[in-house]
């Protein structure tokens, strides 16, 4: 007999397991079944573990640079093992905690690959069967892609997966792909003593982008001595010996110890048993979903990676959210993914949300636009990182005026941790004259914000 269930959510990622959270909460009886461990990506193999890594990085640096400060320290060295064996104690934390939090919801998890039977039953690799009455949600998530000519080995040839399992570092590294993974990945090497290149096909790294913001973070990484290589065709590579030679066409050859495919993920669709449905899947394996995450097969939503819509994690927790609500048949707003915040972890941090300066243009926006470096900001010259800028876009008014926030684009010290105010300001849709009535405190970073936006009010204090 099958086991009666409202919700079955095929994968435990951060949008299926924010779906069973948010159901269960909710009230619904929800059962998710996962492959591998609950958390998903993200907290084994992406985010968590690359913050971490990251987080060691800045740690080496500000040691490093202890003496600006008045403090002696010895030249520091990096122990991968012990950073590994850091990186792995959060992990498992956070992993004992999310299975502790959905126990004690109620929600069931079974160990295994889930695939549609039909359209209201999951049946896992073991046998085992799982009957929902309302919905199934899919949330499978994806794997990293990589390029013809090199297969992924571990030894050579790693992607983030591999990478974040190291247990020792390379001397040196090609990094494939200059988006912001790749650059999160770049950076970090290299603080950590790797010497490092960036191979990315397209005329600029971090494409996308705003301009002034990718300009910052490429002046950064040079000065580092970070090769940014762009406009770069790889046509594969040719092991020997502790090395391996990439090819890059025109006769040229790059010689690294370890190559570090960052090209982006696939959705995990063709293992969902999807053709017994009428759920749609596109030509590049994304299933297809409404503004609402509803596929064509009634009662069947997909989210997280699985769609074509920003791989963030907290995108997966709002569409969660949104799915939910429409099970349940309550009101739910889409998301809206131009205004998603997105934050890059590499040093300099990025964070941004809505429109570029370009994009906001290309929209046909009148735009009226503001920058203040961080050069200015008291905080920033205090912690010894003043490189970076927060730029503000506007839409033009008809009296000339900087009207509603269109975006707000931020590069320099824990502007992942600043980007809220911003995100909040583009969303509301916030006028200049309204946000520049909030006091920010003196000395903050955050203070760059508020100068910046009272800027547009023509009135600015400090700039």
């Amino acid at each position: 007999m099958a086991e009666q269930f409202d919700v079955v959510v095929i994968g435990g990622g951060p949008g299926g397991y924010a779906a069973a959270l948010y159901g269960a909460a909710a009230g619904l009886r929800m059962a998710v079944v996962e492959r591998d461990k609950v958390g998903g990506t993200c907290l084994h193999q992406g985010c968590i573990p690359a913050k971490q890594f990251l987080e060691t990085a800045t740690v080496f640096r500000t040691v490093a640079g202890a003496k600006e400060f008045g403090v002696v320290a010895d030249q520091p060295a990096v122990d991968f093992a012990t950073a590994q064996a850091r990186k792995q104690k959060v992990v498992d934390q956070l992993w004992k905690g999310l299975q502790t939090l959905m126990k004690s919801r109620k929600i069931t998890t079974v160990h295994g690959t889930g695939t549609l039977a039909d359209p209201r039953t999951v049946k896992v690799d073991d046998g085992t069967e799982l009957k929902a009455a309302k919905a199934v949600i899919l949330a499978s998530g994806s794997a990293p892609r990589t390029l013809p000519g090199f297969d992924v080995d571990a030894r050579y040839v790693l992607t983030s997966d591999e990478v974040l399992a190291l247990d020792r570092l390379p001397a040196s590294a090609a990094v494939i792909g200059g988006g912001a993974i790749g650059c999160e990945f770049a950076s970090m090497l290299s603080d950590l003593g790797v010497q490092v290149t960036i191979l990315e096909a397209l005329p600029k790294i971090l494409p996308g982008l705003d301009t002034d913001v990718a300009d910052i973070v490429v002046r950064s990484f040079k000065r580092r001595g970070i090769d940014v290589r762009t406009g770069v065709k790889v046509e594969g590579h040719d092991p020997s010996g502790d090395q391996t030679t990439i090819r890059l066409g025109e006769g040229q050859t790059l010689a690294v110890d370890a190559i570090v495919m960052s090209i982006g993920r696939r959705p995990l669709s063709d293992t969902l048993g999807l053709e017994a449905t009428a759920v749609e899947v596109d030509a590049r394996g994304f299933v297809m979903v409404d503004d609402h995450l509803r596929t064509k097969e009634r009662g069947v939503y997909a989210l997280g990676d699985l769609v074509n819509t920003p791989a963030l994690a907290h995108v997966g927790f709002a569409e969660a959210i949104v799915a939910v609500k429409d099970i349940l048949g309550e009101p739910a707003v889409a998301v809206d993914y131009q205004k998603v915040p997105w934050c890059i972890y590499c040093f300099p941090e990025v964070a941004f949300a809505g429109l570029s300066e370009q994009g906001a243009k290309d929209a046909g926006h009148d735009v009226v636009v503001a920058k203040h470096r961080f050069t200015a900001s008291s905080r920033a010259l205090i912690i010894g990182e003043a490189e970076g800028l927060v730029k503000v876009i506007a839409e033009r008014g008809a009296d000339g005026k900087a009207g509603r926030l269109l975006g707000v684009h931020m590069v320099g010290p824990w502007v992942t941790e600043q980007l809220a105010e911003a995100y909040l300001s583009v969303n509301w849709e916030a006028t200049p004259d309204e946000i520049s009535q909030y006091i920010h405190p003196h000395p903050t970073l955050s203070e760059t914000f508020g100068e910046t936006v009272m800027s547009l009010t023509g009135r600015g204090l400090h700039g």
